[in-house]
């Protein structure tokens, strides 16, 4: 790579989400790393109005254009306009903890080729203001990223990073129709690379304002995991199954409310176990409800979230 190139590029697909793109972009201008280590790319998914004054107002930022719904697509077109060796990907609502870059480059150095690094992504919480129900739940409950990486093998794509070549190996993320860092996780597994957590490269997103948000993002992955599920055998009766357990699991939650180091006081815990218990009974009920009557997902186009929102 000549000199003067970047040696990582950041991508950040974005849609209808300018006050969080500027937030994401001035926490990418904040990194400790170097700025002429790596470049920003800004892929805007169709916005109904154009970031190109908040691009302009950073250094190192181009902005590309992907017609094409999804977020997959868009960081698609992110990965083809790049220049950098490694990737790095990121959501516009998110902001980079100051040393986020950095960690990532040393972790990658010091492991081999062939691995793809996820980090922690925490909730964004101002100040000494107390928690508000959804922001202790999620803080709990949402972006588990270690548990993704070392339970079921993939990373979220809100804070993964990974080297050109081997992204190459496993090629590009699909459409809105599956959850594509899933399956992008299982072809990469496929392709003989292995998911690492890296806990100090760190994201934070912010919370959601409400109980309705938390629903739509649910009624989008429910939708995955059905299409996903579909064709298998006994697939409506594992579905069902997987319903019942949904609402049950809320007993198996309580101790991890109560000891997470994550919250403090039990104000903010008792929050978060009162959004726990609406949340796993919407989830069970519109599960077992699409089975009756399914609809195709569209990806929100106020907001653009991948599977790392999975709790």
């Amino acid at each position: 790579m000549p000199p003067n190139e970047p040696l990582i590029s950041v991508i950040v697909p974005h849609l209808n989400q300018p006050q969080g793109l500027e937030a994401c972009l001035r926490s990418l201008d904040a990194q400790t790393l170097d700025q002429s280590q790596f470049e920003v790319v800004v892929v805007d998914n169709g916005s109904n109005a154009q970031p190109d004054v908040i691009v302009a107002r950073h250094q190192r930022v181009r902005m590309l254009h992907e017609r094409i719904p999804g977020p997959g697509q868009a960081r698609n077109c992110g990965v083809q306009g790049a220049i950098g060796e490694i990737l790095a990907f990121i959501d516009a609502d998110c902001r980079a903890h100051p040393g986020w870059l950095q960690s990532a480059l040393e972790a990658i150095h010091s492991m081999p080729d062939g691995s793809v690094l996820g980090g922690d992504v925490q909730i964004w919480h101002e100040g000494n203001a107390s928690y508000t129900a959804i922001e202790a739940y999620e803080s709990v409950f949402s972006y588990q990223f270690k548990r993704y990486i070392e339970r079921h093998g993939f990373s979220g794509t809100g804070n993964m990073v990974v080297r050109r070549l081997d992204f190459e190996k496993v090629g590009l993320f699909t459409g809105i129709s599956v959850a594509e860092d899933v399956e992008w996780g299982q072809r990469a597994r496929a392709a003989g690379l292995i998911f690492r957590y890296v806990p100090n490269m760190i994201v934070f997103h912010p919370a959601r304002l409400s109980l309705h948000e938390l629903f739509v993002k649910w009624d989008r992955q429910i939708q995955h995991f059905l299409n996903m599920a579909r064709g298998k055998p006994a697939w409506r009766i594992r579905w069902i199954a997987r319903a019942v357990t949904v609402l049950a699991s809320t007993l198996v939650e309580l101790p991890r409310v109560a000891t997470t180091d994550r919250l403090n006081g039990t104000p903010a815990r008792m929050k978060a176990l009162g959004v726990l218990v609406a949340v796993r009974t919407y989830r069970a009920w519109r599960m077992l409800s699409l089975l009756v009557s399914s609809k195709g997902v569209l990806w929100n186009r106020n907001a653009a979230v991948g599977l790392s929102d999975v709790e």
